[in-house]
């Protein structure tokens, strides 16, 4: 056999058994229910079909159905740093909305951890950073997760809530212009993208590039949002995240801007700690009410 032919036929090996892992891929519950808060790990769809993202599943007893809340999850520009993220949790924000009747999915995106696969919001370079295509990248994900356990038994079919935390948060204002029905409410924390740029506190890359992002975001913004950010954030600062959010109102979107106590040593992180969810109690209870269906009379 010539050399080419065993090449084509090599190649053609390689296809069939990248196409056969790709029809593998499942989606669904992938462990055991946990006792604490039935903490169970599940695959959800990706923008990649070959890839299930892994995602954390919680929830309140019972068989509901449940008012569905995605949470997610922070990111980084650095490669390394993203391959070695562990599976994100945000527990105590996790079992403050279990508490309130809602099933709680955190979904680990791709580029991420145990996900893996490629960076698909990756905003580029600090001087070209893009927010806008990087923050609709970021939607996507959410909204692929989202659709996905919308469709199970257990999760009722309208007035999710989304949750997004830094560049999730980012990404939960690009799907403000979602179906109101889907989605009833978002709260963001601290979110935007380019903090701690060159790993130093306080500095933003292309600010303006950001602020034009969040107007972008804004217009044609269909659900309430919530915004929230610790006074000691040093990613990005009250003052600066209180300029996006009037960008981001200054086009039509409706937001609840609020500034929260210092909780720890960086505010930026302080949703994942069960001091600084306490600290965000009050804005959290109000931000679920608000997206609180409203019953509808029998005729």
């Amino acid at each position: 056999m010539r050399l080419l032919d065993i090449i084509l036929a090599l190649l053609s090996l390689l296809a069939l058994s990248t196409a056969s892992l790709c029809a593998q891929v499942t989606f669904g519950p992938s462990g055991e229910e946990g006792e604490l808060l039935r903490r169970q790990e599940w695959l959800v769809p990706s923008p990649d079909t070959g890839i299930a993202a892994r995602a954390l599943l919680f929830r309140p007893t019972g068989a509901g159905p449940f008012r569905l809340a995605v949470v997610a999850h922070a990111s980084t520009q650095n490669g390394l740093r993203r391959a070695q993220m562990p599976q994100p949790e945000y527990r105590p924000l996790a079992a403050f909305l279990v508490a309130r009747g809602f099933a709680v999915l955190v979904p680990e995106r791709l580029g991420h951890g145990a996900t893996g696969g490629r960076y698909v919001e990756d905003q580029g370079g600090c001087d070209e950073a893009d927010y806008a295509r990087s923050g609709r990248a970021t939607a996507e994900e959410i909204w692929l997760a989202l659709e996905f356990l919308r469709r199970q038994d257990f999760i009722r079919k309208d007035a999710a809530i989304v949750l997004g935390h830094s560049a999730g948060g980012w990404g939960a204002l690009a799907l403000a212009n979602a179906d109101p029905k889907a989605i009833a409410a978002i709260t963001v924390f601290a979110p935007g993208r380019g903090g701690h740029a060159n790993d130093e506190p306080n500095r933003i890359c292309a600010k303006h590039t950001l602020l034009a992002a969040a107007a972008e975001f804004g217009r044609g913004a269909r659900i309430p949002v919530t915004w929230l950010v610790a006074t000691d954030d040093s990613y990005f600062a009250p003052a600066f995240s209180k300029a996006l959010a009037d960008a981001f109102r200054g086009s039509g979107g409706q937001v609840d801007f609020h500034i929260l106590p210092a909780v720890g040593s960086e505010g930026h992180w302080m949703i994942e700690r069960e001091a600084g969810v306490d600290a965000a109690s009050r804005e959290l209870a109000r931000a679920l009410n608000q997206g609180k269906p409203t019953a509808t009379k029998k005729p």
